[in-house]
Order: C-alpha cells, then structure tokens, then sequence
C-alpha cells in the first residue's frame, strides 16, 4: 500500500492505479464525461466552444486528446494537435502514425534475442562470477 499526495487538492490518498485521490478522479470523469457528451453532439465544435459550453479547461480537454481518450474528426478544421516529432497535424495522442511506427520499428530492433552459442545450450554460465568469488 503506497501513500500519495494528490497533485491536484494534495490530500493524502492510497495509490492503487491513478496518481488522483478518488475525490479528484471522480471530478476528471466528469469532465471527460461532458466533453465527450458535448463533442458527440456538435462534432465540429472548436476547443474554445467546448470549453465555454461544458466548464472543462482547454488544457484539460488536450490532455484528454494527447492521452487517447478523445480523437478529433478529420472534418475538424480545428486541428490543434501536431506529432511531437515531426509536427504533422494528428486526431489524437502524440505522434503520427508514420512516427509511431518507426519508432516501434526502433524499438523492436532491441528486442532481437541475444544469438546463442551452440556450448551455451540447456547452462547456466556462472564462471565469471565463479572466478572473481574464488580469487
């Protein structure tokens, strides 16, 4: 059980699985919530529009798009979001698609397992460590 300040009210809460107290998580929900409510119902509404209409902050309302939990239409003249490493306009998260696949591309080129040698087979290699406790 790990104690947390909440770094929105800063009341002391149990972390289970969100770095919120439950007070201020259920606040976020509701403001998710009206977002999304209010985006199903005017598609193309803009940031400063649906800030003004559901009481949400524009920066609250960016998170929830740079978090995945809300995706822009493409239709959406109000292209507020741009890839972090290229700058191309995005719908949602952080990076393009062409981004994010070389940069998964990147990263699965360090998982290729080590190649193993024919007398490392079915061993475990303790001798170096076995030497340096013997010395």
């Amino acid at each position: 059980m790990e104690l947390r300040n909440c770094p929105v009210c800063g009341k002391v809460f149990v972390y289970v699985t969100r770095n919120l107290c439950p007070e201020c998580a259920a606040k976020e929900e509701e403001e998710f919530r009206k977002v999304k409510e209010y985006l199903y119902e005017v598609p193309g509404a803009t940031m400063e529009e649906i800030s003004e209409k559901t009481g949400v902050p524009p920066k609250k309302i960016l998170e929830f798009l740079r978090e995945g939990r809300l995706i822009l239409k493409k239709e959406n003249v109000n292209m507020i979001l741009r890839c972090e490493m290229c700058g191309t306009p995005i719908l949602t998260g952080r990076f393009c698609d062409k981004c994010a696949n070389e940069m998964k591309k990147k990263f699965g080129v360090a998982k290729v397992p080590l190649q193993q040698r024919e007398d490392m087979k079915g061993k475990i290699h303790l001798s170096r460590y076995q030497d340096e406790k013997s010395r």
